[in-house]
């Protein structure tokens, strides 16, 4: 017997706007399901960084237990405004990048070599594809002294998160992140 398609969820706010857009991108049935392997990459669109172990409480938490391997909008939809209600999976503040830099320039010089850098993002904790690591040298590394110039790195962060990534977390808790967005 063939399943009765479910009604187009429709967004109550800003915030289920935007996961309702970013799952959508994924969902190339128009079925509003997605397939487990894109979770990850949702939840990053939507300025989440979780663990690989997080992600992984995402899918247990909203897959499908009928058709596992797929994800359903009308179960990520009310887990996702709950996380982000809560704050998991939020992004770093300014500060916090600033300490960690800080912590592995034990020479207190304001940058990071490419060589220590590439170790520590491709080795050291949870590491970065080689993908992501080339992507994120294109804003990290000053192509004049080739080092990572921490304090421009993380301001070239937090201007990208304004405009995009962190569209989401602004629009729930705005001051966590030293911004207004009254309109003027």
């Amino acid at each position: 017997m063939a399943r009765k398609e479910e009604p187009k969820i429709q967004p109550n706010n800003d915030l289920e706007k935007k996961i309702i857009e970013a799952f959508e991108v994924f969902d190339h049935s128009g079925k509003q399901v997605v397939d487990v392997r894109e979770i990850g990459t949702i939840l990053r669109s939507l300025g989440c960084c979780p663990t690989e172990a997080e992600i992984q409480e995402v899918i247990l938490a909203t897959e499908n237990k009928e058709a596992t391997g797929n994800i359903p909008l009308v179960n990520f939809l009310p887990y996702m405004c709950k996380a982000m209600t809560e704050h998991r999976f939020y992004p770093a503040s300014a500060e916090m990048l600033l300490a960690a830099f800080r912590y592995f320039d034990k020479e207190n010089r304001g940058y990071l070599t490419k060589e220590k850098f590439a170790q520590l993002m491709l080795q050291e904790g949870e590491p970065f594809t080689q993908e992501e690591f080339e992507e994120m040298m294109q804003t990290a590394l000053d192509p004049v002294t080739d080092t990572i110039t921490y304090e421009y790195y993380i301001n070239q962060l937090m201007l990208l998160a304004l405009q995009e990534l962190w569209s989401p977390w602004l629009a729930i808790d705005p001051k966590k992140f030293g911004y207004s967005l009254r309109r003027r």
